[in-house]
């Protein structure tokens, strides 16, 4: 499922139709991928408007159309966002194409899990302004972050860095990535860390997600050996850190791996 980069990484695909007109619109409406919008309506709406400005938040993104269209979308477990020719013809999973005069914004999903929103309004929609702030935003503090963990104790952490409402974005390689960097075995109850291991926590939070939004989020590049990343999907894989084989368990509903030389319960 696309995490934070990669969802950064997507919403950079369209932005080579930033200050360019919708020609006409491409909808498979009968999906549920539109379970949440209006299609018809964003089909009425988008031709001839003009795509403004792009954002993400959390595994959101956020499209401004002027004069008044937001098109949100997220990107689900298999979602992609795409260009083409602007004669592009639609393939069977592509259920948005917005065709411009010198290219097509494609999203697609084969698995059907993502989800797109169209709004008519001159603000940014309500349900956008009420997604949790980033990570990396100067109102989130440690404070908030020790005060969370405490609401959720009896949570593995794993499960707790997944919650969108303080985590958002957060997904399971990153939380991996994360627990493995701050030496925290995935099993801890939330409410078992010590103040010095909540700060290490959110210390290596912020350092995970500035580093994979630089990485992933700019060119979908690999990160660097010294990542949990490159060794986690593999059977037998070894810690970068200790040599020690790697473990991989259902931890919090989700295929959880870890280091147990280095993560000690």
């Amino acid at each position: 499922m696309p995490e934070l980069a990669e969802v950064e990484f997507y919403r950079k695909q369209w932005n080579l139709g930033l200050n360019q007109s919708i020609q006409s619109i491409h909808i498979n409406s009968e999906r549920r991928i539109f379970r949440e919008g209006n299609p018809q309506l964003a089909a009425q709406r988008l031709p001839s408007s003009i795509l403004k400005e792009s954002q993400c938040s959390g595994k959101w993104m956020l499209f401004k159309f002027q004069p008044t269209s937001w098109l949100g979308i997220h990107l689900g477990m298999t979602g992609t966002l795409s260009t083409a020719a602007a004669d592009y013809s639609p393939l069977k999973h592509d259920h948005l194409v917005l065709y411009q005069k010198k290219q097509s914004l494609i999203f697609s999903d084969p698995r059907l899990f993502g989800r797109i929103r169209f709004e008519q309004t001159h603000d940014a929609p309500l349900w956008w302004l009420q997604l949790a702030p980033s990570l990396i935003s100067p109102e989130v503090k440690l404070k908030d972050i020790s005060a969370f963990l405490k609401n959720h104790a009896r949570s593995p952490i794993k499960a707790a860095l997944l919650m969108q409402k303080r985590f958002p974005g957060i997904g399971n390689w990153m939380a991996d990535e994360i627990l493995w960097r701050a030496s925290i075995h995935p099993r801890r109850l939330a409410g078992s860390l010590s103040p010095l291991e909540e700060k290490i926590l959110w210390k290596e939070t912020l350092t995970v997600v500035r580093n994979a939004l630089k990485v992933i989020g700019n060119d979908w590049s690999d990160p660097p050996n010294s990542w949990l990343f490159n060794h986690r999907w593999k059977d037998g894989g070894l810690c970068p850190a200790t040599g020690s084989a790697l473990l991989r368990e259902t931890i919090g509903g989700r295929t959880t791996c870890w280091s147990p030389g280095r993560q000690k319960i």
